[in-house]
Order: structure tokens, then sequence, then C-alpha cells
């Protein structure tokens, strides 16, 4: 299950908490394809709601040591301890499109 959603904007309080950007009551589903701190990594998991999400890296960590949320793509989570996961198909994403694209004025 997903937390709580929060978007990014250009000039973000980096005080956001991370949480909001990190994946929950997730179970592993295919292959385990490695491991990160004594973590198997599964190439795809899967949320209550039954979204399914697949590995595509380990999240960067700021200056301060935290969890970089700004340096994830739209459709990218995180999952403890430090994995980015991406949605497959289409579903909510991390971060909501840019205003103005997509719409015409009429």
């Amino acid at each position: 299950m997903k937390s709580h959603s929060a978007w990014l904007t250009s000039g973000v309080n980096h005080r956001v908490p991370t949480e909001y950007f990190v994946l929950a009551n997730l179970r592993e589903q295919g292959a385990i394809i490695g491991q990160l701190a004594d973590h198997p990594i599964a190439d795809t998991v899967v949320d209550a709601s039954g979204l399914r999400y697949h590995f595509v890296g380990v999240v960067l960590r700021d200056r301060t040591g935290r969890f970089d949320v700004e340096a994830l793509r739209t459709g990218e989570w995180i999952v403890q301890p430090g994995l980015v996961y991406a949605i497959d198909g289409k579903a909510p994403s991390s971060k909501p499109p840019r205003r103005g694209r997509g719409k015409r004025r009429s």
C-alpha cells in the first residue's frame, strides 16, 4: 500500500517527509535479482491494491543523507531499504503531470 502522496514543485521545501514517497505493505513477486543491506531485491513487487512495480535502481541520497526524493522520476517510488521501483502500466504516479501540458485553451 502506498503512503500519502505529496507533489514536488520547483523550490520544494526540503522538509517534505520522505515517507510520502515510500511504498509499504508490499509482497515480492518474480525473481530475486540481488541484495541490498541483507534485503532481497525482487524484480517485481505488488501493493495491497494489486498495483505492480518493477525494480529500476537504488535511490540517491542528498548531502544530508536523506533520500533524494527530487531525483525520482514520474512513476518512481522508494522501497526500503533504499530501492527504487517504477509503476507498471497506467496508474497514479509519484509526481503530477505538469500544468498546461496536454490541454488546449479554448
